[in-house]
C-alpha cells in the first residue's frame, strides 16, 4: 500500500495527453479507418512508458531535468548548450501549439453546454488554468488533474465495452501495422498526442518534486505504468467507440464526435461529451504551460519553483500564445489535429536529446540506458521520422 500512496506524477503525464487532442485525433482515426490504427496507439502507449521511465530515472538520479543533462553533454563547449536550447525551444513551441488545441477544446465543450460562444470560454479556461499555476501549489494542480482524467476516461471505457467490435478486427488492428492511403497524418497525430514531447521535461521535474532519491524509482515506475496504461486504454476506447458509431462519417464539430457516446448515454450523450471535452481541455491546459515553465527553469538552472518570475513569464506567455491562436477563428477540428501532428514531428528531436542524456555515464553512473531502452528509444525516433517523411511526401 505504501507504493500506491506515491501515485501522482504519472497522472499529470496522462492528463497531458487525455485532452481534446487525443479525443479528436482518436475519434478521427476510428471514424476514418475503423480499428486499423489501434497498433499506432499501442506502440505509442508502450513507447510513452519507456521514454517517461527514462525521464523519471533522470530526475531521481540527478535531481535535475533534461535541460541540465543536455547542457552537460560531453564534447565541444558549444555542443551541450546548443542541444539544450534547441530542445527547450522545441518544447516551448510545442506546448504553445498544444495549448491552442486545449483551449479550443475547452471553449467548444462549454459552448455546447451553455450556448455561450466558445471564444468567451477560451478566455475563462485560460484564466482558470493560469490561476491554478500562479498559486504554485503542485498538490492542488495534481488533484484537479486526477479528477479530470478519471471523469473523462470512465465514460469512454464504459461505452467501448458496449460497442466493442468483433475480436478478429480488434486483434488485427492491434497487432498488424497497416497504413491506409492518407493515414500517415492521423497515425502521426495519434503518436504525437500520446508521446507528448514536453512531458519528458515535465516528468523529470515532478518526480523530483514528489520523491527524494533514486531509491524511489520502483514507486515512480509503478506510478507511470498505471497512469499511462490507463491513458492508453482510454485513447483506445475513444477510437473503438468512434469506429462503431461514426464509421465513414465526416467529423466537423464536437456535436459530430458526441454521437459515439449515444450507446451508453442516449439523449444525454451530447451534453456529457461536451462537458467531458471541456474538462479534458482544462486538464491539459494546465500541463502544457507548466511543462514549458519547468523546461525553462531547468535549462537556466533555476530549480523547480513555478512561482519564480521567469517561470510565470514562460507559462503566462505559453498560455497567451495558445489563447490568441484559439481566438483567431481557425476551424477547430483541423487546428486540434494539427497540434498533435506538430508534436509528432517535434518528438524525434526531443527523443534523440533524451537518448543522448540517458547514455551519459558521468552523470548517471549505473543508471544509464541499457541496450533494450536504447533500442526502444531508437524505434520511436525512426517510426516518427518515417511517418513524418511519408506525410510530407504525400503533400506533393
Amino acid at each position: 500500500m505504501k507504493r500506491w500512496r506515491g501515485i501522482g506524477p504519472g497522472v499529470i503525464v496522462a492528463a497531458a495527453f487525455i485532452g481534446p487532442g487525443t479525443v479528436t485525433t482518436a475519434t478521427l482515426a476510428g471514424a476514418r479507418y475503423g480499428a486499423t490504427l489501434l497498433w499506432a496507439l499501442l506502440f505509442a502507449t508502450v513507447a510513452t512508458i519507456v521514454l517517461q521511465e527514462m525521464s523519471a530515472r533522470l530526475g531521481l538520479t540527478t535531481r535535475a531535468g533534461l535541460g541540465q543533462a543536455l547542457r552537460a553533454t560531453p564534447g565541444p563547449r558549444w555542443l551541450g548548450p546548443t542541444l539544450a536550447i534547441l530542445a527547450v525551444t522545441a518544447v516551448v513551441a510545442g506546448a504553445a501549439a498544444f495549448e491552442a488545441g486545449n483551449l479550443t477544446g475547452t471553449g467548444l465543450g462549454l459552448e455546447g453546454v451553455t450556448g455561450v460562444p466558445a471564444k468567451f470560454w477560451v478566455l475563462i479556461g485560460a484564466a482558470l488554468a493560469g490561476a491554478l499555476l500562479w498559486t504554485g501549489r503542485y498538490r492542488l494542480v495534481e488533484r484537479v488533474l486526477m479528477v479530470c482524467v478519471a471523469v473523462m476516461g470512465l465514460m469512454f471505457l464504459a461505452t467501448a465495452i458496449l460497442v466493442i467490435p468483433r475480436v478478429p478486427a480488434l486483434l488485427a488492428g492491434l497487432t498488424i501495422p497497416r497504413l491506409p492511403d492518407g493515414a500517415a497524418v492521423t497515425a502521426l497525430g495519434l503518436i504525437g498526442t500520446t508521446i507528448v514531447p514536453y512531458n519528458l521535461f515535465l516528468h523529470a521535474a515532478v518526480v523530483a518534486e514528489r520523491w527524494e532519491s533514486r531509491d524511489d524509482l520502483p514507486t515512480a515506475r509503478l506510478d507511470l505504468v498505471v497512469a499511462i496504461g490507463f491513458g492508453g486504454l482510454v485513447s483506445a476506447a475513444i477510437l473503438v467507440t468512434a469506429a462503431a458509431a461514426l464509421n465513414g462519417q465526416q467529423i466537423e464539430s464536437v456535436a459530430d464526435m458526441a454521437v459515439q457516446l449515444e450507446p451508453l448515454l442516449g439523449s444525454w450523450a451530447s451534453k456529457a461529451f461536451t462537458v467531458g471535452f471541456a474538462v479534458a481541455g482544462i486538464s491539459s491546459a494546465i500541463t502544457a504551460p507548466l511543462a514549458a515553465a519547468y523546461a525553462t527553469l531547468d535549462l537556466l538552472g533555476r530549480g523547480r519553483d513555478v512561482r519564480a518570475p521567469v517561470a510565470r513569464f514562460v507559462f503566462g506567455g505559453t498560455m497567451l500564445v495558445g489563447a490568441l491562436v484559439a481566438l483567431l477563428g481557425t476551424r477547430p477540428v483541423p487546428l486540434i489535429l494539427f497540434a498533435q501532428v506538430l508534436n509528432g514531428l517535434v518528438l524525434p528531436i526531443i527523443a534523440i536529446a533524451l537518448l543522448v542524456a540517458m547514455n551519459d555515464r558521468r552523470r548517471l553512473g549505473n543508471d544509464v540506458n541499457g541496450p533494450v531502452a536504447n533500442l526502444a528509444g531508437g524505434a520511436v525516433v525512426l517510426l516518427c521520422l518515417g511517418l513524418g517523411i511519408r506525410m510530407i511526401l504525400g503533400a506533393f
